[in-house]
């Protein structure tokens, strides 16, 4: 079963960690049909030259150049289109991917035909890829998934595999500049689609001091609470399920970042 692999980057991505990223994919123990990259805006010499060399080792490299940033959700979208498989597996520019991931997501493709998303539990690591800092296991089988979604993300993004029809079916990534997946899951599975993750740990997910400085950000925090709002307004989610989520957003916003560290070690994630 063929699958393509949906990226993109830009200007300010290490180019170290996308010839990292890349390669994870490349090597898959089954192949990728394809790796659609999109270029979210002019990107600097460095970064197209580790398209141009990975080319060369895997000629199935279409990068698609944006005139301009548009962020990630509309990129993802250009992306999206471009993908000739049904199959698609999303990655970021600065992850990870374990060789037999996505073999082992086409498999349950496969298996269930009547499954939409598969992704799986995430090792974060800082630095060298050896110093896994945490962990986020995400639930497992359908009925977890969409229980859990009410309040928290039920996958981790970059560890994907979705159906093309799906996603286009609730009209694709959302015009956010952040939380674009947050949005997209409440659609896709207020829409009726099947998912589930596999219980491995299957992706690297980079996460140092400079996530957190993201994450506290006031945009962030307005926008997915304008998201989880939108949840409820459909019927996806409760109020008291919205109400909760944008406590503990406004909450995470105020604190200072040595408490946000603690209470996503503490609490948010696994520890190792």
């Amino acid at each position: 079963m063929k699958y393509s692999v949906l990226m993109s980057l830009y200007k300010n991505d290490n180019p170290s960690y996308l010839g990292l990223a890349l390669d994870s994919m490349i090597n898959q123990t089954v192949k990728p049909d394809e790796i659609v990259l999109v270029k979210d805006g002019p990107i600097p010499r460095k970064l197209q030259k580790i398209i141009d060399d990975r080319k060369k080792s895997f000629r199935f490299i279409k990068d698609i150049q944006l005139r301009q940033n548009v962020g990630l959700g509309l990129a993802l979208n250009e992306g999206i289109k471009e993908c000739k498989n049904e199959l698609i597996a999303r990655m970021d520019a600065d992850d990870i991917s374990d060789p037999t991931r996505c073999e082992k997501q086409v498999s349950r493709f496969i298996s269930n035909n009547n499954l939409d998303i598969v992704g799986c539990l995430v090792k974060e690591f800082s630095g060298e890829v050896g110093n896994i800092v945490g962990r986020r296991d995400v639930p497992l089988n359908n009925d977890e998934i969409h229980k859990y979604a009410r309040r928290r993300d039920p996958f981790n993004h970059p560890t994907v595999m979705y159906k093309k029809s799906s996603v286009l079916k609730v009209g694709g990534y959302g015009d956010y500049r952040k939380n674009q997946d947050t949005d997209l899951w409440i659609r896709m599975l207020h829409d009726g689609c099947m998912a589930e993750n596999i219980n491995e740990y299957l992706l690297l997910f980079r996460f140092d001091d400079d996530t957190y400085r993201k994450r506290k950000s006031w945009v962030n925090t307005k926008l997915l609470i304008k998201i989880r709002r939108n949840g409820y307004k459909i019927g996806f989610s409760s109020l008291n399920d919205y109400f909760t989520v944008a406590t503990a957003q406004l909450a995470l916003f105020c604190m200072p970042i040595w408490l946000q560290k603690l209470v996503y070690k503490k609490i948010l994630r696994k520890a190792v």
